[in-house]
């Protein structure tokens, strides 16, 4: 038993808590079963692995700014996050070895559920949300049945987290085939509430075509803004400043120290703006070039592993379809939060803390799908509905978290918050005793789902089939009238 213990946690720790390793090694495998030569297969499996270091190395760089940006940001405004009792330090102390045993047990599961039913159609291969998933489910299980057991804790929160991977890119299916329309893969991301909820509040609001955000006609002085660079750069920039001006001189002067004790703290401001963007073009070229590997890579599992399949992916996959509309997002987003921070204080409820990371790729993703549906106006609901979520998910899951680690909260995105509440919903009904019913219910409603879709699959392509004979027929027939005429 410890074996297969030690072993599946090795796989957690060293390949699917390794987004480099386990896109290279899919790539590998894929490239493998298409019988690729050796020299090409070595050569797009490292690249593959290069690119995905590279969109780390593009987040690490401007979420480094974003971390700097939020301490500055939350000094000027007054604000500081609420005391917890217990951290998320102590909570992956204590339930690490848990949390891993659920994502290797859920992957497997997950692998096991698209191989037999072909309406699963993707396989979730964002591996850090797959540690945050595990994370987020397994502190909710201990909420609400404290006196579970470790393999209680593993069975029901892999049932639980294989359900929701199958499931999530099913229900974004319809609007990334609006961003993707060749379904060359799917979209893996904890944004999905916020972009499910962007693509229908912003139908009534424009269409795509005439307000697309990377068709916006710019007067000619400002056309410069169409380069997602420079307009990036300079709107973190000049946030930036404004943050500085008003932040506490000694804070600033610390932050603007780490990087050069030299430094004025005005001209670190700038220099955080600028590696801001920086590191979105490094994070856009590393997509690029592991994309360009992943996918004609993944056709050897489609095609002889896992029959029809197609990888889902992280957020970024997409961002280079509209990065104009995840600007609009980021900057929409967190003006929303910051307002919600400022009435929240007043009114007394929560001390919100600026998510600045989650604000970037939750409220850049909702944008980029709300562009599809309105364009530009829809990219900006987009922001305004992640700085909503985030806000109010904020305030109201901190305490639902105070048992375990109440920082969940803080560092959440929309579907974290919807997983938590809706485990909390079936507390007093499951309890310790009853909470295989968990994995019970998500499983058979998994189940379920991909047996109506299959059944869905197989009218319309009956139906598809049945049009093009009629087609075929009626298009024979006449001919064979005139020849029939004719002698």
């Amino acid at each position: 038993m410890d074996i297969i213990k030690d072993t599946l946690t090795f796989l957690a720790d060293n390949v699917f808590g390794q987004v480099p390793i386990l896109i290279g090694l899919i790539t590998l495998v894929g490239l493998l079963l298409q019988r690729k030569r050796f020299e090409d297969t070595l050569a797009g499996a490292l690249r593959a692995t290069i690119g995905v270091v590279i969109l780390f190395i593009g987040v690490e760089v401007f979420t480094g700014g974003l971390s700097s940006f939020q301490t500055v940001l939350a000094d000027a405004m007054g604000t500081t996050p609420p005391k917890a009792d217990n951290t998320l330090t102590d909570f992956l102390g204590a339930q690490g070895g848990t949390i891993a045993l659920v994502i290797t047990v859920a992957f497997l599961l997950h692998v096991l559920i698209v191989r037999i039913f072909p309406a699963a159609r993707y396989l979730y291969l964002t591996g850090h949300l797959m540690f945050w998933i595990s994370t987020v489910v397994v502190a909710s299980l201990v909420t609400i049945a404290p006196g579970a057991d470790q393999l209680t804790l593993v069975l029901c929160g892999a049932g639980f987290v294989a359900a929701y991977w199958t499931l999530q890119p099913l229900w974004m299916r319809p609007l990334m085939r609006r961003v993707m329309p060749d379904d060359r893969f799917g979209f893996a991301h904890t944004s999905s509430l916020a972009a499910l909820v962007t693509g229908y509040a912003a139908r009534p609001f424009g269409d795509r075509e005439r307000h697309d955000t990377e068709k916006v006609r710019l007067p000619r002085q400002l056309s410069f803004f169409k380069d997602v660079n420079v307009s990036t750069a300079l709107i973190i920039s000049l946030i930036m400043l404004a943050a500085v001006a008003f932040a506490d001189d000694q804070v600033v002067g610390k932050l603007a120290a780490e990087m050069d004790p030299k430094l004025s703290p005005w001209v670190w401001a700038l220099l955080v703006g600028l590696r801001f963007a920086g590191g979105i073009a490094i994070l856009l070229f590393g997509v690029r070039m592991f994309l360009a590997e992943i996918v004609p890579a993944f056709k050897g599992f489609s095609d002889k592993v896992i029959p029809g399949t197609r990888p889902a992916l992280d957020a970024p996959t997409v961002f280079p379809v509209a990065p104009t509309a995840v600007m609009i997002g980021f900057v929409s987003s967190t003006a929303v939060f910051l307002g919600c921070l400022a009435v929240f204080a007043v009114a007394g409820w929560f001390t919100l803390a600026p998510p600045m990371i989650m604000l970037f790729f939750v409220g850049g993703a909702a944008a980029l799908f709300g562009n599809v549906v309105a364009g530009w106006r829809g990219a900006v609901i987009g922001g305004v509905i992640t700085g909503l979520m985030l806000a109010v998910g904020q305030a109201v899951t901190w305490g639902l978290f105070e048992r375990t680690a109440p920082e969940l909260a803080t560092l959440a995105d929309p579907d974290w918050y919807a997983i938590a509440w809706l485990l909390k919903a079936v507390d007093p009904i499951i309890g310790d005793a009853s909470i295989w019913a968990v994995p019970v219910v998500a499983l058979a409603a998994t189940v379920g789902t991909l047996l109506l879709l299959g059944r869905r699959e197989r009218r319309a392509e009956a139906a598809g089939g049945a049009a093009s004979t009629e087609s075929a027929t009626e298009s024979g027939a006449a001919p064979a009238k005139e020849a029939g005429g004719k002698n």
